[in-house]
Order: structure tokens, then C-alpha cells, then sequence
């Protein structure tokens, strides 16, 4: 049992003092160093890491020695060259490998910090190729905190309120299979709806498709609760656009670098998408975004883009070697993420059959969560049952996040043992076992 002492509650009042709120007051975790698999506090105290602090260690140990190896022997060098205003060898070679691991037919790259840059930096390419003014994304959708990227997120109100205007921006119905807003009967049926609404309801009535100059899409979406569209919707969009000379972009940011068990997980769906943003992963660690467009969509004009520390160098490092390593072991992980994926899911669904608390297990690959409700008929979201299974996990001394109203999203590190994911397992059951049994 975690044991929570003087030094951790120290911090914690410390930082509420000077710090501004973020998303960070569920339990006390104050983090002090991370192994690949298991997380330390200032504390000493050890945790079993199924966070992977939010979907960047995707390749546990071994990804983080590769990318501390690149830090050191880059730090001694040169930290930081000004790539946008000079140039620089190590981001040219990141991106010719990051190319290689997209479709055919991708030639570009923008490196930024982040993925709420990413994502601005793929509203203005979209704006800027096709001279249009407006884009559409999806309720339920997160693609970041900054005012543009803002725009498209509406996973919660919380993140928007008090912000706006939010202008150039609309929004269509994401198919929830488990909460479809059309209450469809089966999940194509949910696809086709939510297709049509576009297409019969948007595009006829509220914004002219002539004036779209990109649809933004989650393949799989993240932060409003792990959920796993039909495929026929991927496909649908993809046609959707290609009837009104519409760009496509995915945005991979959590999903992406072999998350799903593929680079990109819009490949699942048999999709290419015309612009493709990344962040998290990609920097093993340190800051940095990348935004991807096709080569025949062209150049920006000199002048309408750049930053001061896009392509920084550690970064660069960072992301250099993982590239590497992807390239090197890319059939390995998928084959891994699958047999992985499909195990933990196993698990999950048999938890969702034992559990009135378990509404849904859902995911693709190594991108997996469970969602909380009420009563399997009602589907009301046990938001607070959520928080008290997290907060029992953590006693126990297992990391993991919350994602969604009711949701716990489960991403381990693709290379972590089974037996450590098996052990993973069997605490969030017994802590599910316990809320079920005594309640939130």
C-alpha cells in the first residue's frame, strides 16, 4: 500500500500557491524518475506505470535508453540551432525517416513543440493550400488548448468556456458504437448517420462544402474517451472529402507511433489522409510536434510560417532514435501491440461481463479503456466511481488516467512484460471489485 508522506503533501500545497490549475488534482502522485515501466516519487514510492504519462514512453525501457543516449550525445554539441532560421542536419534526416514511415506520397514537415501546434500548423497549411476559409472537426474531439486547436476541441466545456468567440470552426457527430448520438441500431447504421448528417444537414444547410478546407478527424478519439468509430466512417470521410476537394487530416497525436500497433492508426481503416499531425511520442520525452502534408499539395510562402524552437535539437535527438528503432523493429511491434492489445482487451471485456460498473471495453492495439456506468441499462456515467477506482489503483500502486466522463484508458508501454500488464490487470479488477462492492 502507498504510503503518502509529509514531502509529497509539501510539494502538492507548494505548487497550488504559484502553479496554475491544470488537470492534475485527482491523487497525489508528485513524480521523481521513471525506469521505462514502473514510476518513483520524490518519495521513494513505486508504481506500476500504465499511463506512460499520457501516451509518450510507448517503448518502455528500451525507447527511453535510446532516447537518453541521443539527449547526451547531443547536449554537449549544440542544444539548440534556430532550424527555422538556419539550417541544420539532424531535423533534415528526422524528417526524411518520419516520411518513410507514412504512405507514399508525403514529402513535407513542419516541426513545432507540441501537439496543439501541430494541429494549428495543419489549420493554416489546410487554409493556406486550398484558399478556403473554414474547417470542421467532431463533438467529443480533443485537438489541444491553444485558441485555433481550441476551436475544433469539445470534449468538455471546461476547456472552452469563457474563451470564445470560436471563429471558422464546425462541428458534425462522432459514432459512438457504445453511445451513438443518432441512438442507432448497430454501429454501421451509427457510421452512415453520422455521415449523412454531414453531408444532408451541414453541407446543405449551414456551410457550403466549397468553402471546407479540411476535415479534422481522431482515428481513434482520445481524451473524449478512447472510442473506436466503425470503420465504414474513416472510409466515408475519406470519399466525403475527396467529393468536395476537402483535406483530410488525421491527427495521430496519441494514437500514433505504433499506439494502435500500426505508425499511424488511421491505417486500420485502409485510409490515407492528406495532412498528418504527430506530437507526444515523437520526442521520447522532450518537446516536439510535427505536422506532415502530402508533396503534391505543395510549399508554404516564404514568410507565412515559423518558429523559434521547432526542430530543437534534443528533441530532434530524441525522436531521431526512435525513428530509428521503429524502422528497425516495425513488424516486431505491430505483431507485439497486436497479441498485447488483444490479451488486455480479453481481460477488460471479462471484467465488463463480471461487473455491473463495466459498461464498454473498446480499443485498437495497445489504445484500450474501460468505461464506468451506473447500471448497464441506464449507461449514466459513474464519473465519481471512475475517480475511487483511480484513487484505489494508486494506493495500490498502479498509475492510470481517466479519459471521458466515465472512462479509464489503459496504454502501457508496448514492450512491457506481459506478466507486469497481467499484474496491472489484476489490480484495476480488484479495485473495480472494491468500488462495486462498497460504491464511490
Amino acid at each position: 500500500m502507498i504510503r503518502i508522506g509529509r514531502r509529497v503533501k509539501g510539494i502538492i500545497e507548494r505548487d497550488k500557491k504559484v502553479i496554475f490549475t491544470t488537470t492534475r488534482s485527482l491523487y497525489p502522485f508528485v513524480a521523481d524518475r521513471f525506469d521505462g515501466y514502473y514510476a518513483y516519487d520524490i518519495e521513494g514510492n513505486k508504481f506500476l506505470d500504465f499511463s506512460t504519462f499520457i501516451s509518450i514512453y510507448n517503448f518502455g525501457r528500451e525507447g527511453l535508453e535510446l532516447a537518453r543516449r541521443a539527449i547526451k550525445l547531443q547536449v554537449d554539441k549544440l542544444m539548440h540551432s534556430a532550424f527555422q532560421d538556419f539550417y541544420a542536419e539532424l531535423p533534415v534526416v528526422t524528417a526524411e525517416k518520419l516520411i518513410s514511415l507514412l504512405p507514399n506520397g508525403f514529402g513535407r514537415v513542419f516541426f513545432s513543440n507540441s501537439g496543439t501546434e501541430a494541429n494549428e500548423d495543419a489549420i493554416k497549411l489546410a487554409r493556406l493550400f486550398t484558399k478556403r476559409p473554414y474547417l470542421l472537426a467532431f463533438y467529443n474531439s480533443f485537438h489541444g488548448r491553444s485558441l485555433g486547436s481550441l476551436s475544433m476541441t469539445s470534449s468538455k466545456v471546461a476547456q472552452r468556456a469563457h474563451l470564445g468567440p470560436f471563429v471558422g470552426f464546425y462541428h458534425a457527430f462522432y459514432p459512438n458504437p457504445y453511445r451513438c448520438p443518432f441512438h442507432s441500431s448497430s454501429p454501421e447504421e451509427c457510421a452512415e448517420e453520422s455521415l449523412d448528417f454531414i453531408e444532408n444537414f451541414l453541407f446543405r444547410k449551414v456551410v457550403s462544402p466549397e468553402e471546407i478546407a479540411g476535415i479534422f478527424v481522431e482515428p481513434v478519439q482520445g481524451e473524449g474517451g478512447y472510442i473506436v468509430p466503425p470503420k465504414e466512417f474513416i472510409i466515408g470521410l475519406r470519399k466525403l472529402a475527396d467529393e468536395h476537394n476537402i483535406l483530410l487530416i488525421d491527427d495521430e497525436i496519441q494514437a500514433g507511433l505504433m499506439r494502435t500497433g500500426k505508425f499511424v492508426a488511421m491505417d486500420h481503416f485502409g485510409v490515407k489522409a492528406d495532412i498528418y499531425t504527430f506530437a507526444k511520442a515523437l520526442g521520447g520525452g522532450l518537446p516536439l510536434g510535427a505536422t506532415v502534408a502530402k508533396r503534391s499539395l505543395g510549399d508554404t510562402p516564404e514568410g507565412s510560417h515559423a518558429g523559434t524552437f521547432g526542430g530543437n535539437l534534443l528533441s530532434i535527438a530524441a525522436s531521431n532514435a526512435l525513428l530509428d528503432y521503429i524502422k528497425r523493429n516495425r513488424a516486431k511491434l505491430e505483431q507485439m501491440a497486436a497479441r498485447k492489445g488483444s490479451m488486455i482487451l480479453k481481460r477488460l471485456n471479462e471484467m465488463r461481463e463480471s461487473y455491473e460498473l463495466v459498461g464498454d471495453a473498446r480499443g485498437l492495439g495497445m489504445m484500450l479503456a474501460i468505461e464506468l456506468v451506473k447500471s448497464k441499462e441506464s449507461k449514466e456515467p459513474a464519473t465519481k466511481e471512475r475517480e475511487a477506482v483511480l484513487n484505489k489503483c494508486f494506493e495500490k500502486g498502479l498509475i492510470l488516467l481517466g479519459s471521458g466522463e466515465s472512462s479509464i484508458r489503459i496504454i502501457p508501454a508496448i514492450t512491457m512484460p506481459e506478466e507486469l500488464i497481467n499484474k496491472g490487470l489484476d489490480v484495476l479488477e480488484e479495485a473495480i471489485k472494491e468500488v462495486s462492492n462498497k460504491g464511490a
